[in-house]
């Protein structure tokens, strides 16, 4: 049995939410770098998921989402480490550390990057992810099927396990990538990459994901992640300038529990805009669940 196989043979694993908007709730500056406080605030970063560990998450990630060589600039691999490292602290053997790679934030398509050089930088952050002692790899929120081979094909030269992840929020029924794959092009595409599992995060909010969820697993064998927004963001306007807040409840969010668990999500848990009460509305709701069958 592989790795995954074994982490699941309870069950469905509840993973654990936003990691940016929880640091812009900490200081973090909106559309500043999050990966950056691994080295400069890492005590805050711990407090984020020490927060999920205790909320009852079984998965952690780590702040490491655009720490490649594309994405952004400094310390790449002194970052990637300590994302790990502050992960695997809250952790405490309580919860599994999947390390976090986003996509590179330019389009392959479009020749804004050339395929050598994105394999480059994704290859050098799964390595330091790797040694650093993360339990699997996260290939997440990615639109572009190309672009994701080439991340899932560099986290799987490290012998761990790799999920591949991909925002689905466009077309009319926001069931597509941004570049236009359907839920059933990415999973045949990612069981052809190698990936381990394949899933959707972010999106448009929890009540579109079972669709996805459900159309993923009809198209492939693999286990499928599941972390959608807590709603679309708002923009207000406050004293202090331009926030975004979520409108989606955690108990709204944990209702949809039971419907993503029959649509065939092996991990759930929450994207942008979700706070540790999502994470702990989700345990209740399994409990309950549990306790009725």
């Amino acid at each position: 049995m592989s790795c995954l196989g074994e982490w699941l043979a309870g069950g469905l694993l509840i993973t654990d939410g936003a990691w940016g908007t929880e640091l812009q709730a900490r200081g973090l500056d909106p559309g500043a770098a999050p990966d950056t406080w691994n080295l400069t605030h890492p005590e805050r970063v711990e407090a984020v998921a020490r927060a999920y560990v205790e909320a009852g998450s079984q998965v952690i990630l780590t702040n490491t989402f655009r720490a490649n060589a594309v994405a952004m600039e400094g310390d790449l691999e002194a970052i990637n480490r300590a994302g790990v490292e502050i992960s695997k602290r809250a952790g405490a053997g309580k919860a599994l550390v999947f390390a976090s790679i986003g996509p590179t934030g330019k389009m392959l398509m479009a020749g804004e990057i050339g395929a050598d050089q994105a394999s480059a930088a994704f290859a050098a952050q799964a390595t330091a992810l790797a040694a650093a002692g993360a339990d699997a790899l996260l290939v997440e929120t990615m639109s572009d099927i190309e672009e994701a081979r080439l991340a899932v094909a560099a986290a799987k030269s490290t012998g761990l396990p790799v999920i591949a992840s991909f925002a689905f929020d466009s077309g009319k029924n926001k069931d597509r990538t941004m570049m236009g794959a359907t839920p059933e092009a990415v999973a045949a595409a990612m069981v052809e990459a190698g990936a381990d599992a394949v899933g959707a995060n972010c999106g448009v909010g929890v009540e579109h994901a079972a669709v996805v969820c459900r159309r993923l697993r009809a198209a492939c064998d693999l286990p499928i992640w599941i972390k959608p927004n807590a709603g679309l963001p708002i923009m207000q306007q406050t004293p202090e300038g331009t926030a975004i807040r979520y409108d989606t409840s955690a108990d709204f969010f944990a209702s949809h529990y039971a419907a993503l668990c029959e649509a065939g999500a092996s991990f759930l848990g929450g994207c942008c805009g979700s706070t540790p009460d999502f994470i702990r509305a989700l345990v209740s709701t399994r409990a309950n669940a549990r306790a009725v069958a």
